[in-house]
């Protein structure tokens, strides 16, 4: 009789344990970050947490390489077989939620009112995703070479003029210092054409394509103004002012530091970095070319998939990653740009007086994000080649009509993309 009763009250005590266990329902969650361990760090330390904090939703992490990733949601969301959570990159976004891989977040969007605005990853009116950083490009220089050169540092309220810029590469190539003048960065492809040079493109008065239909590309990409971009670009290669798109990766990681360039085109991740190897660089706004001057927005941010059977799940762990100890976090590991500015004074780096506040202010005044449109996946393509293209002698106007062409026999196949 005793060891009948001491068997049940085993039994009541392993049936109590197994449902306090599986109490919590499991919420998948597919991220890129494989690879980058403090990055993956962070999140994994957000996740944690909230799987800690509540007893109704345990996150599942399923880490994939950043060049894979995509082609892997696709293909799930074609087997029907998405994790609840996603992350997207900002500018796919759109094509995603067309495609029906995503629903509009249910969150509370007043903790989202200072967000940077690239962050917000918004479609047809309604919020997709949202980010916990972002990312912004500057002009690298020395402020020694400016003042040999006897050059005005540009600010944000006073950035530099076409001839400004222009009279700035001259005198570093006058002054036979540097192998190269200006490196914009052609080593690296894929999306860093559209969301590095495509501004440069929209301060002469272009764009990808015409924002206010997203029905074509007409007049934009291949109009007077995308045709003076286009040349001033060629001539960037062609006088020898910048290396062209056979530049060695190496020398375009590196060849600021190592003294090859007098003017570097690139983004806040490089920034700690090249500070620890050049003592004196500043981070310059992007040149007004006529239009004004903007920079890319948009990093990578998180949604949920249409299919997600657990959205009240996923929303939750996406309301509770918004707190700005994980955004300082995810700065301070990656280097990348805090989402709000109580995040940014919680860092050393981009709190008022830090060595990359720029980066913030940059982002909050002067980002723009990527064409909002499920055919940017397929324009963007297309502007890198062209781009790559004319860099390499091709005829600017014959490759932005054609480019144009290729943009808008997409847009015409996919019928304009649910724009009206």
């Amino acid at each position: 009789m005793k060891l009948r009763a001491t068997l049940a009250v085993a039994l009541l005590g392993t049936t109590c344990f197994t449902t306090v266990a599986s109490a919590q329902t499991d919420v998948p969650m597919w991220y890129h970050g494989a690879g980058n361990r403090g990055e993956a760090d962070t999140l994994n330390r957000i996740v944690t947490d909230f799987n800690a904090a509540q007893d109704e939703w345990n996150i599942v992490v399923e880490s994939f390489p950043q060049d894979s990733y995509n082609d892997s949601v696709v293909a799930a969301a074609l087997a029907g077989d998405l994790p609840c959570i996603i992350d997207v990159d900002g500018p796919v976004m759109p094509n995603w939620a067309w495609s029906g891989y995503m629903q509009p977040l249910d969150i509370d969007e007043s903790l989202i009112a200072d967000f940077l605005p690239g962050t917000k990853g918004i479609w047809n009116g309604e919020l997709y995703s949202i980010g916990l950083w972002d990312a912004a490009v500057a002009i690298y220089a020395r402020q020694s070479d400016l003042d040999a050169w006897g050059l005005r540092t540009p600010t944000l309220d006073a950035p530099w003029t076409r001839d400004e810029f222009m009279g700035a590469l001259d005198a570093a190539k006058a002054s036979g210092k540097y192998e190269f003048a200006f490196d914009p960065g052609m080593a690296w492809t894929g999306e860093w054409y559209p969301y590095a040079f495509s501004p440069l493109l929209q301060s002469f008065g272009g764009d990808i394509i015409d924002r206010d239909t997203y029905a074509s590309a007409e007049g934009v990409l291949n109009g007077e103004a995308a045709i003076a971009f286009g040349e001033w670009w060629q001539a960037l290669f062609a006088g020898g002012y910048a290396p062209g798109t056979s530049q060695d990766p190496a020398d375009r990681d590196a060849g600021f530091i190592d003294g090859k360039y007098a003017f570097t085109w690139n983004g806040n991740w490089a920034a700690a970095t090249t500070l620890e190897g050049v003592e004196d660089v500043v981070f310059l706004p992007a040149p007004d070319f006529g239009n004004g001057n903007t920079i890319g927005a948009a990093s990578w941010q998180f949604g949920v998939s249409s299919t997600c059977e657990n959205p009240e799940g996923a929303n939750a762990w996406i309301e509770y990653a918004l707190q700005d100890e994980y955004l300082a976090a995810f700065a301070t590991t990656t280097g990348l740009i805090p989402a709000t500015p109580g995040a940014a004074e919680m860092t050393q780096t981009y709190s008022e007086g830090g060595p990359l506040e720029v980066f913030f202010d940059l982002s909050a005044e002067q980002a723009l994000v990527r064409p909002v449109t499920p055919g940017y996946v397929v324009a963007a393509k297309v502007f890198e080649k062209a781009l790559a293209d004319i860099s390499n002698g091709a005829d600017v106007a014959d490759t932005l009509d054609a480019a144009v062409d290729e943009i808008n026999t997409d847009i015409e196949r996919n019928d304009g993309y649910g724009h009206e």
